[in-house]
């Protein structure tokens, strides 16, 4: 199995950057509900070595649940949701959601870009919110505010933000680097697919209790033999995204 790692975090923090931020989303795909899309980051400026914990029970299970974060398609439910609360304790984590009104009035690619510059506009609010950070604001080391104070100037921190895929991020003013394959070796976005998974899928059992028809408690949306078969036989509802097939071609029959 692919081992996703803090190396790259490691490195470019090595390299003078005071936040690396993993994204990834979940919901691209499928042919109702949300695209999530979800930002992490470390809570210090520094990777968490869970060898530095002092009691020895909590360094073995805290080191175990680090390993565990990898690529959200290779953990079972129940490992998700274990770690959703772990990366929520060890991580800042923004969110951003486009619902299925949004990719169909502007597509979905642009809807998955909307909801990751909504994500990262949540991380840093809560980066700026927190406490720990504004009791250490004179303290070069620490990033009080998403900002710096240092001999009587505001000093912005250096970030990047790496984004699981082969695009850029289209105007966003940080600096990015695309990683084919992130979720599957890099550490911080491995988080974030996690988060965004879940995420989703609970709202897509929320969707289940109010469209019960369609089972999306079990396919969560996605094109599913299952699927296929409910909405030929009870067309599209309301979060059906009207601009994918076949949702688009039953609208156009009239089959509503």
């Amino acid at each position: 199995m692919i081992k996703s790692t803090f190396d790259l975090e490691n490195q470019l923090l090595a390299e003078g950057y005071d936040f690396v931020v993993g994204i990834d989303e979940a919901g691209r795909g499928p042919l109702a509900g949300p695209v999530v899309a979800a930002a992490t980051t470390v809570r210090k400026s520094e990777i968490r070595n869970p060898k530095s914990e002092t009691n020895p029970k909590s360094k073995i299970q805290n080191l175990k649940q680090f390993e565990l974060i990898r690529d959200s398609k290779t953990l079972s439910h129940k490992q998700r949701e274990s770690l959703f609360d772990f990366i929520h304790e060890n991580f800042y984590i923004g969110v951003g959601i486009c619902d299925h009104k949004t990719i169909d009035r502007i597509n979905i690619l642009e809807a998955t870009y909307l909801a990751v510059k909504k994500s990262l506009s949540d991380l840093f609010n809560k980066i700026d919110q927190d406490t720990r950070y504004n009791k250490q604001a004179n303290c070069k080391t620490q990033i009080p505010n998403h900002k710096q104070i240092t001999k009587h100037k505001i000093q912005k921190p250096k970030q990047i933000v790496l984004f699981d895929g082969n695009r850029l991020i289209p105007n966003l003013s940080m600096e990015q680097k695309a990683i084919v394959n992130g979720d599957k070796f890099v550490k911080s976005i491995s988080a974030a697919s996690i988060i965004a998974k879940v995420t989703r899928d609970r709202i897509m059992l929320k969707m289940h209790e109010k469209y019960p028809k369609y089972s999306f408690e079990k396919h969560k949306g996605y094109g599913t033999k299952m699927h296929f078969a409910m909405l030929e036989k009870n067309g599209p509802c309301e979060i059906h995204r009207r601009s994918f097939e076949p949702v688009k071609s039953l609208m156009k029959k009239g089959v509503v």
